[in-house]
C-alpha cells in the first residue's frame, strides 16, 4: 500500500490566468476611480449651488423680517387708535368734501394694510421654498460624499487584490505580465501648435507612475494625464474621462489627428491621447504607469478633439 502525500503540491499560478484577473481588477478599479472623479466634480457643483442657495435664503430672510416689521407697525398703529381716530373724524365731519376725502384716506389705509399682509405672506412662502431647496441640496451633498467614500473603498479593494495576485508570481513572470500591451516609444511625433504642446507634455511623462485620482506632477490617472497635457496648451478639461468625452467635439476614427483624445469601454472609463501611427500615450494602470500603447489595445468607443 502506497503512501499519500500529506498535502497536495501547490500549483504554480498560470500567467495567462493571472494576466486576465489582474487586468479585470485594474479595469474595475479604474471604473471606480473615474466614478470617483465624476462624483468630485458633482460635489464641487453641489457645494457652489448650496452656497448660492444659502446666500439667497439669507437675503429672503431679511426681506421677510422687513415685511414682518411693516405689518407689526401697521397693527400697533391701528390698536393705538390712529385708525379709529381717523374713522371718528370722518364720521362727525360736517363738510361733505372732507367726509368724502376722509373715506378715500381710510380706503387707502385699508388697501395699504392688505398689501402689507399680502407682502408678508408672499415673502414667507418664498423663504420656505428657498429653505426647502437648501435642505435638498445639502442632502445631495451628503449622498455624494458617501458615494466618494464607497468608490475609494472599491479602488483600494481591487488594487489590493491585484497586488496579491502579482505577488504570487515570480519576478520575471511578473515583469513580463506588466509589460504586455506596451508599444515601442516612437522616435518622433508629427504635431504642432496646441496639440503639439499637449503631446509633448504627455510624452514627457512616459514612465511615471499611475495613481488613482492623481494629476501630476509625478503620477497620473488616465483623465488626470490628458487634463494636464491639454492644460499646457491653454485648454481646460475636467478630471473625468466621461466628462472629457461629453464636452469635446466628436471625431471619427478615420479622421484622428495627433492630440485627439480617444476613449475606451462602455460606459466610458478610460481616456488616452492619440499620437499618430496607430499609437496612443496613456496612463494605463498601476502596473504599467504612463506608457505608449496601440490604439486598439482596448475596446475603442470614440474620440474628441479638444480646443
Amino acid at each position: 500500500m502506497g503512501f499519500l502525500p500529506s498535502s497536495p503540491a501547490q500549483a504554480e499560478p498560470d500567467v495567462d490566468d493571472v494576466q486576465a484577473r489582474v487586468d479585470k481588477l485594474f479595469h474595475e478599479a479604474e471604473q471606480a476611480s473615474e466614478r470617483l472623479n465624476d462624483a468630485k466634480i458633482e460635489l464641487a457643483d453641489l457645494h457652489e449651488d448650496l452656497t448660492s442657495l444659502q446666500a439667497d435664503q439669507a437675503r429672503q430672510d431679511n426681506r421677510l423680517d422687513a415685511a414682518r416689521e411693516d405689518l407689526q407697525e401697521s397693527i400697533v398703529n391701528q390698536y393705538e387708535g390712529q385708525h379709529l381716530s381717523a374713522l371718528s373724524s370722518v364720521a362727525v365731519s360736517g363738510d361733505p368734501d372732507a367726509f368724502v376725502s376722509g373715506l378715500s384716506t381710510m380706503s387707502a389705509y385699508n388697501d395699504l394694510q392688505a398689501q402689507l399682509f399680502h407682502s408678508f405672506s408672499t415673502e414667507a412662502k418664498a423663504l420656505d421654498l428657498r429653505a426647502d431647496a437648501t435642505e435638498e441640496r445639502a442632502a445631495e451633498v451628503e449622498k455624494t460624499q458617501e458615494q466618494l467614500s464607497a468608490e475609494k473603498k472599491t479602488i483600494e479593494s481591487k488594487l489590493a487584490e491585484a497586488k496579491s495576485l502579482l505577488a504570487d508570481l515570480k519576478a520575471k513572470e511578473r515583469e513580463a505580465l506588466l509589460s504586455r500591451g506596451s508599444a515601442r516609444m516612437p522616435s518622433g511625433v508629427d504635431a504642432s501648435g496646441r496639440a503639439g504642446a499637449a503631446i509633448a507634455y504627455a510624452m514627457a511623462q512616459v514612465g511615471d507612475a499611475y495613481v488613482y485620482g492623481a494629476a501630476g506632477p509625478n503620477a497620473y490617472d488616465c483623465s488626470g494625464l490628458t487634463m494636464m497635457a491639454w492644460a499646457q496648451a491653454g485648454v481646460a478639461l475636467p478630471h473625468s474621462s466621461s466628462a472629457q468625452y461629453a464636452g469635446g467635439r466628436k471625431v471619427a476614427a478615420s479622421d484622428l489627428q495627433p492630440g485627439d483624445l480617444v476613449f475606451y469601454y462602455s460606459p466610458i472609463s478610460h481616456v488616452a491621447m492619440y499620437i499618430g501611427n496607430g499609437m496612443i500615450v496613456e496612463a494605463a494602470n498601476p502596473g504599467a504607469g504612463v506608457r505608449v500603447s496601440d490604439l486598439y489595445s482596448m475596446p475603442y468607443v470614440g474620440a474628441v478633439r479638444p480646443g
